[in-house]
């Protein structure tokens, strides 16, 4: 069975496997997290996967004696990577569970390809059963760990997750559909766009998720870090900061309010579990999960490098309800230095009686407080 087009496959793959390294490598530099350095890593060993029917349109040859097994090290060395940097993603940190995991599916990819090379497999769905399981079963993991813990719901970015996932979907399927005749065009295909998928969905997270304004935002007099027990009390100090432009938002007030008093170069993220994904473009107006704290800190991150000049939290409430204490005041240090540094101002809303003794005193800290 022929696909129009199918001569332009290899092109696409090639291509997109190159896309989704740069775009993931260029994360790992932006942030120095090490789950993306270990993510960029597998990408950028599957870039130059031993895959004949990627290689030999574009005039690369491997040893017939040598690509049996030289396609299944890339696939093992891929999914292990995938999966560590998932974990790192996902927890923050390997602890020792997850290296027993890793070290475990390192021991059996070695035992596989040993029993590769000695000739023990009888048919290439054999060979291929172990290899396509890993790789498909990192990438499908992969995706899951980025759409519930790292990329926001019903925007272009979640073509970046869902991409993986169907890829490795199909990679699961490889060691039956990969010989069946009618269905490998068919799969090849497949496998081609969801890739390509993935890679416009990481280009649009990591360099275009969030919409600079058009005109930079000036931050209000009182340049630096500070809270305010209510919003009416830091309105009436710093100004009414919801009708400046270049502000962020992050708030957990009613909908029809924020539409009726931003600026419409303000950005906001609605802290809620009702919706996930953007819900206005002037103003920009997001629905964020409060567990999804390391996404808002990215895009908080986006906005200031592109001149956004003041962030504005009146929803740490909710966040230390969801995440706890320690976590979400992880989060307000990690925002408040990437203000100052940028030179713009962060206005923390926060009914002191919410905290207990400890908790204020740190608050009190690293905030200044308005009375």
């Amino acid at each position: 069975m022929s696909i129009p087009g199918s001569n332009l496959i290899p092109y696409l793959n090639f291509i997109s496997r190159w896309v989704l390294f740069i775009a993931v490598a260029y994360k790992a530099y932006e942030t120095r997290d090490k789950g993306w350095v270990l993510i960029s890593t597998a990408f950028f060993i599957n870039a130059l996967d031993v895959e004949n029917y990627v290689l030999n349109p574009l005039g690369v040859h491997v040893n017939p004696e040598a690509y049996v097994i030289a396609a299944k090290v890339s696939n093992f060395f891929f999914g292990i990577l995938l999966i560590w940097g998932a974990f790192h993603l996902k927890y923050g940190k390997t602890d020792f569970r997850h290296t027993v995991h890793i070290s475990i599916l390192a021991v059996a990819s070695y035992i596989w390809l040993f029993l590769l090379a000695s000739d023990v497999f009888k048919s290439p769905t054999q060979e291929s059963i172990l290899p396509s399981l890993v790789l498909g079963g990192a990438l499908v993991y992969l995706g899951w760990v980025l759409d519930k813990h790292v990329i926001s719901r019903g925007t272009p970015e979640a073509m970046f997750p869902w991409g993986l996932i169907l890829l490795g979907a199909l990679n699961i399927t490889y060691p039956v559909t990969r010989f069946v005749d009618w269905f490998a065009p068919i799969g090849f295909f497949l496998g081609a766009i969801s890739r390509f998928m993935a890679a416009v969905g990481a280009v649009k997270f990591v360099f275009y998720s969030v919409v600079p304004p058009s005109m930079d935002g000036e931050p209000p007099a009182e340049k630096g870090v500070f809270f305010f027990s209510s919003r009416e009390e830091a309105f009436k100090v710093l100004g009414d900061l919801w009708s400046r432009p270049g502000t962020v938002v992050i708030t957990r007030e009613d909908l029809r309010t924020l539409k009726s008093s931003l600026n419409p170069e303000a950005l906001v993220f609605w802290i809620t579990r009702a919706k996930e994904g953007k819900l206005e473009e002037r103003p920009q107006i997001y629905a964020m999960a409060p567990t999804k704290i390391d996404i808002l800190t990215d895009l908080i991150a986006q906005a200031l490098a592109q001149g956004y000049k003041t962030v504005y939290i009146e929803a740490f409430e909710y966040l230390m309800l969801e995440n706890g204490f320690e976590k979400a005041v992880k989060f307000l240090l990690n925002i408040k230095d990437r203000v100052l540094a940028e030179g713009g101002t962060m206005v923390l809303v926060l009914n002191p009686e919410t905290l207990n003794e400890k908790q204020r005193k740190i608050i009190e800290r690293e905030f200044r407080e308005f009375s």
